[in-house]
């Protein structure tokens, strides 16, 4: 699903507002005064079946009269967002606020004066429980999800968020960081292609769309549904919700090529036009509402882009200059009511609306995508527009540059106001369209805001705009303090239960519905506890005990043991992203295990060499990278049961593995402490470095390095018994280092939060440190005695940690004494190391 563009509308002017009356009079007069009697249930019967009550008009658009040098055109800054962009808009009211959504289920908010992301939100569902058995069922099978759409409420103080996998979010925004969960809808079967705002009976609701061929309209209070709409026979690709005066209608185009119009009633659709070529298409209106446009790309990769004659129903207006495509559909958006852009060709072609040749274009410096996304801001000053390395561009014309200069380095809050004025957000439910009062109208307070935000630094007043860093000494000071955690009474911990041998745990990990926890001890034996799941608050938490969970046959998943010294196996495991299937070696043969019944079902790569890791290519889990003991990796296939190629550039056993699909690279890592870098296309060899040891610190000749992406798939944990690195991993630059104290003794193992904004290190005297990833500074310490028994004649520490799938803040440790621990913070505390 594309990014499709709906712009924030403005009240009609007095000329629109009569010619529009008299064309709606001429072709629907009856049906108006039913509409004023029966307050929103409209009677059609009069209504010719294929026209809308609504009016093209040909004359004046209310023009400017701008020049192509009015468009942003300008590159001045560039985003780095981690994963592809699917879907930007910017917030109505404060400019240089960015939402971004993308592949990877991640809606974030960026501060272009700051050039800083303030916020975010990866997805997760909020109640897994009450959602359907198929979506459960298919987040099961696979929790990647991607973001198709994201659009802020015509007043700022709400953004939807739509999925592809049933889901749509709508969050409360509050200024600066401040996102809130507000409401969780399952809102189709499979895809929520597009989402949109609208007030029908003068109450915000929320449109979506989806792969069921259906729309829906939702209560935006309380999530409430209020219309299904049906008749498509193709999946819905985009809406666009319209008002002229007091009617309100929505627009929907299916992948079929089909455009539907709907009124907000159960009297089916109004509307039944076929899209140039038959495309999947994108509709929006200019910005003043008078003009209807329409793009989109057909099945044979042909892109049409015109202007509508609505009250006819036919295309007005045909632009010329679209290429023709492989895959994608091209994406437009209108700014000005003077021009349309189009992101085609690896660039961003420009139209004046009254002329069907090209204005111009632009490749904005290079490093567009061919179909790249594209947004205007509400006053058309900046220009949004995604890259082909997961980023995103900014431009803008000289009074955007202006505007981001004169931000530069703030945070603006849109709900702060000049001493002396009283302005409140409208409560969500009870405003109209354009004339909601609460203490001013909608439109004072854009205004209000919008000459806010272009005040002058040397006028500005220090109560309107709140500084990032307010006194820097007292942010460096709360950022330093460390937080000590020396007794069970200040966190959350819990051991689970075990009644097999008690061996020491090598490796532990979630899986990832994060509602069990698998083990493998120094035994070869595998252990498997479970939480409950007979209430609706199921979930992995050290307040509930879970259970060791065998099959009715009792039988264990047990390896195939060699005859290697135990202390010199190296255990590893790797679990597909079903939870169905765990690949696992303890110094013998792979085993292939079935999760559910615990029998093996294949073995496979008897020794020598033996596997010292293993990791499944996240996009077919049928290829595994498999490290080995004698410092080579095997790429294997298991559909043909056989090696596809051998990597070598190691001295030592292979101890890491990591696959980025952004970079398509696998990353090793070995005991020689050294890093190297594979292409997945054709597995050559991209670079390599060896760690860097610090000066005074001498590492065990065989010390394990550990590797791990970031989630934004760029960024690379890097681990090992002298320190915690950071990783730019296409180069291996190190970005930052972090060595523990000698106290502490070596680090035994470590691990990113499922957020990737912490890092959890254990060390060999027990204790835990949580460091903030992006600065790897030590905010939190747990000492030993928070969650061990005290017995001075064992010396316990972990070797294990695993971080829950969806909470940040809970993980688990595999201790030496065979034991496994999960800590939490406290309930009152809510994060590590708050203060």
């Amino acid at each position: 699903m594309e990014n499709f563009p709906v712009v924030d509308l403005p009240k009609l002017n007095s000329e629109e507002r009569e010619v529009t009356m008299e064309m709606i009079e001429d072709t629907c007069e009856e049906m108006i005064e039913d509409t004023c009697e029966n307050s929103g249930s409209f009677e059609v019967n009069n209504l010719p079946v294929n026209i809308l009550p609504v009016a093209y008009t040909s004359q004046t658009h209310g023009q400017s009269s701008y020049s192509s040098d009015d468009l942003p055109k300008n590159v001045v800054m560039t985003l780095s967002q981690g994963s592809a962009v699917k879907s930007m808009d910017f917030h109505p009211m404060q400019q240089i606020l960015l939402l971004v959504g993308t592949n990877i289920g991640d809606a974030m908010v960026w501060d272009l004066g700051s050039r800083q992301r303030i916020a975010q939100k990866s997805f997760k569902v909020w109640e897994l429980s009450s959602c359907s058995m198929l979506l459960q069922a298919s987040l099961a099978n696979d929790y990647t999800v991607s973001v198709n759409r994201v659009m802020w409420s015509p007043d700022g103080t709400l953004f939807g968020v739509a999925y592809s996998k049933h889901i749509m979010h709508l969050y409360s925004y509050h200024g600066g960081d401040n996102l809130r969960n507000h409401l969780e809808i399952e809102a189709h079967v499979g895809s929520v292609n597009d989402l949109a705002f609208s007030y029908p009976n003068k109450q915000l609701s929320i449109i979506t769309c989806g792969e069921d061929r259906l729309i829906k309209v939702w209560d935006a209070a309380t999530g409430t549904k209020q219309f299904t709409f049906e008749g498509h026979e193709a999946p819905v690709y985009s809406i666009c919700p319209h008002h002229k005066e007091t009617i309100q209608f929505i627009f929907s185009t299916a992948t079929d090529g089909k455009i539907k119009g709907w009124l907000y009633d159960s009297m089916g659709s109004r509307v039944d036009y076929d899209a140039p070529g038959h495309s999947s298409t994108t509709m929006a209106y200019s910005s003043n509402g008078a003009r209807l446009f329409s793009c989109g790309t057909n099945k044979e990769g042909e892109s049409h882009l015109v202007e509508w004659n609505e009250s006819e129903g036919a295309v007005k207006r045909t632009y010329h200059g679209l290429g023709k495509r492989s895959v994608g559909v091209v994406q437009f958006d209108t700014t000005k009511n003077r021009f349309l852009a189009a992101g085609d060709e690896f660039a961003i072609k420009f139209w004046d609306m009254d002329n069907v040749n090209p204005l111009t274009s632009i490749d904005a410096d290079g490093g567009l995508p061919a179909s790249p996304c594209i947004r205007f801001n509400k006053e058309g000053i900046l220009l949004a527009v995604s890259t082909d390395d997961n980023g995103v561009k900014i431009l803008a014309n000289a009074e955007g540059t202006r505007l981001l200069r004169t931000m530069e380095n703030n945070i603006f809050d849109p709900f702060r106001v000049p001493p002396g004025s009283v302005l409140k957000a409208p409560a969500i439910g009870t405003f109209g369209p354009t004339n909601a009062t609460v203490e001013t109208s909608i439109g004072d307070w854009s205004a209000a805001v919008t000459a806010m935000a272009r005040m002058s630094i040397d006028n500005r007043n220090v109560d309107d705009i709140r500084p990032r860093i307010a006194d820097e000494s007292v942010e460096k000071s709360r950022i330093w303090k460390l937080t000590e955690i020396n007794e069970s009474s200040q966190c959350r911990s819990l051991r689970l239960p075990d009644n097999l041998t008690a061996m020491r745990v090598s490796r532990l990990i979630y899986t990832n519905s994060g509602l069990a926890i698998l083990a493998l001890a120094s035994n070869a034996v595998h252990k498997l506890w479970k939480w409950p799941r007979n209430d609706q608050t199921a979930k992995a938490t050290a307040s509930i005990m879970p259970q060791l969970w065998q099959p009715a046959s009792g039988i264990l998943m047990t390896n195939d043991i060699s005859d290697l010294n135990p202390e010199d196996v190296v255990p590893c495991f790797a679990l597909s992203k079903n939870d169905c299937y765990v690949m696992s070696a303890s110094g013998g043969k792979i085993s292939l295990f079935n999760m559910m019944t615990f029998k093996t079902m294949t073995t496979l790569m008897p020794p020598p060499p033996v596997a010292t890791y293993l990791a499944l290519l996240p996009q077919d889990n049928n290829i595994i990278a498999i490290g080995m003991d004698d410092s080579s990796i095997q790429i294997y296939n298991v559909r043909v049961d056989e090696v596809k190629t051998k990597l070598k550039g190691h001295q030592k056993r292979i101890t890491g593995l990591a696959f980025s699909l952004t970079l398509n690279v696998l990353v090793s890592s070995g005991a020689d402490a050294q890093l190297c870098v594979w292409s997945t296309d054709g597995w050559e060899k991209q670079t390599s470095k060896f760690l860097q040891i610090p000066t005074g610190r001498v590492a065990s000749p065989i010390a394990d390095t550990r590797v791990q992406f970031h989630l934004d798939q760029i960024h690379l944990l890097a681990v090992h018994e002298t320190q915690i690195a950071i990783y730019e991993a296409s180069k291996l630059e190190c970005l930052k280092q972090w060595f523990p104290r000698e106290a502490s003794g070596p680090i035994t193992c470590a691990t990113y939060s499922c957020d990737s904004k912490s890092i959890y290190v254990s060390f060999e005297d027990g204790s835990i440190g949580i460091l903030t990833a992006s600065t790897l500074r030590l905010r939190c310490r747990i000492n030993p005695a928070a969650y061990l028994p005290p017995n001075p004649s064992l010396r316990v520490y972990p070797l294990g940690i695993a971080a829950h799938p969806s909470n940040p803040d809970q993980f688990a440790l595999g201790l030496t004494d065979g034991g496994v621990h999960i800590l939490e913070p406290l309930e009152t505390e809510g994060k590590w190391g708050t203060s």
